[in-house]
């Protein structure tokens, strides 16, 4: 991993992108908000046009997500592309909130680096001992990976600062999703159980299908309770079922993460933390990792859109009748559409009507549904294989602002 020295060295020489908690540029609005719900309908990236949308269930809003559209470094002539973030928070609100506002900085600052040695130095092969390769000078999964493990360890020192006067915040932790789009190629990174899922046009059945490219990390599915056992081969209780739920030494169902620091780092295991998240026998080595799956793929003329969404609007729509949605619908709002199909789903699955759901303040309606986050990107092939730089540049944080009562 890039030291935390080098970090600082390097740190002078570029500047985060966002401007404040809820900023844009290039003539997008900081969204509305319509009591619980926080939504951006329509605006322009880099490869085409998104819609946003967040619906909050708990007392606190626990997911936060972003999206930024134009140079991925600091580079003025770096490559530029666009950055999709949607990170859903558990226990609380902090780590999402602290991955909003770092992550991507990292990217771009790892981004920075790895251009300034290619501009320094032929031979990348090895640099203080982390490997970087990039394709084409564009993003690449090494600098993905290494800012989601630095955003890691940079949220675990805070936790080790706080721990005394606010040990809660140990075991505060958030799913992370991110999508970038870059030089034509798309690369994927998750650590948790949020979702992307991409709609393919099958040209020879004329109809858009719709294929995940994410896979979740929750120990419901038997192939992660199997990665779990190989990590902890001598702990038989790595995975437990209880009320016919699988969970990660029988307190969480995801096994990756960001946070989580009772579950990462022993020291951490121990009081002032509250009994029920403490483990009962020591751990040597992190019982949930914090390194994403990444994958990489180019992007097709039939690939039409990519629909990024915590795991609460999956809850309620299948990968396909959220694809339905968005290939049959106008593109204006159709992120709050797709939130407002996940509600009527919710209610109905409770045996009641849709206009009670909606009456239903925060809190509460965690008993219905969770928070719902959805960003959904159009792709223009055109603008894709083009590498246009003339969109406007957008950076935008969803969810801020919302409360109250809502129409949805």
């Amino acid at each position: 991993m890039v030291s935390t020295t080098l970090r600082r060295i390097m740190s002078p020489c570029w500047k985060p992108s966002v401007e404040g908690e809820n900023s844009s540029r290039g003539g997008v609005g900081n969204g509305r908000v319509d009591g619980l719900l926080w939504y951006q309908d329509s605006g322009e990236h880099v490869a085409g046009e998104f819609s946003m949308a967040v619906i909050q269930a708990n007392n606190l809003l626990e997911d936060h997500s972003q999206l930024e559209s134009g140079p991925i470094s600091s580079f003025k002539s770096g490559p530029h592309g666009t950055f999709v973030g949607i990170y859903d928070g558990h226990g609380g609100p902090e780590t999402a909130r602290f991955i909003n506002k770092h992550l991507f900085s990292h990217i771009k600052s790892m981004q920075f680096f790895l251009l300034f040695l290619t501009h320094m130095f032929t031979d990348l092969t090895a640099f203080n001992g982390a490997e970087f390769t990039t394709e084409n000078h564009g993003m690449s999964a090494d600098v993905i990976n290494k800012a989601f493990l630095a955003t890691e360890e940079d949220f675990l020192n805070l936790v080790r600062e706080q721990f005394e006067t606010k040990p809660q915040i140990a075991s505060v932790g958030s799913c992370c999703l991110v999508g970038i789009i870059c030089s034509g190629l798309l690369y994927i990174a998750n650590a948790g159980d949020s979702r992307v899922v991409l709609g393919r046009l099958e040209k020879a059945f004329k109809e858009v299908k719709a294929v995940q490219l994410s896979s979740e990390h929750n120990a419901s599915f038997e192939s992660v309770r199997e990665e779990l056992r190989s990590f902890h081969p001598d702990d038989p209780q790595i995975v437990v079922l209880r009320h016919n739920v699988w969970r990660v030494k029988g307190i969480i169902q995801i096994s990756r993460s960001i946070g989580d620091a009772y579950l990462k780092k022993p020291e951490f295991n121990r009081e002032p933390l509250l009994p029920k998240f403490r483990v009962p026998n020591l751990f040597e080595k992190p019982i949930l990792q914090a390194e994403p799956a990444i994958s990489v793929q180019k992007l097709r003329p039939e690939d039409q859109f990519l629909i990024f969404a915590s795991d609460g609007l999956w809850e309620h729509l299948s990968n396909q009748e959220a694809v339905n949605i968005v290939n049959t619908c106008p593109r204006n709002g159709i992120a709050r559409r797709l939130i407002k199909a996940a509600l009527r789903e919710a209610a109905k699955k409770r045996e009641m009507r849709y206009s009670d759901l909606k009456k239903i303040d925060r809190g509460v309606r965690r008993h219905f549904h969770d928070d719902i986050t959805v960003i959904v990107l159009f792709l223009d092939f055109h603008l894709i294989s083009n590498g246009s730089s003339c969109r406007p540049l957008v950076s935008i944080r969803g969810g801020a602002g919302v409360s109250g009562n809502s129409k949805y």
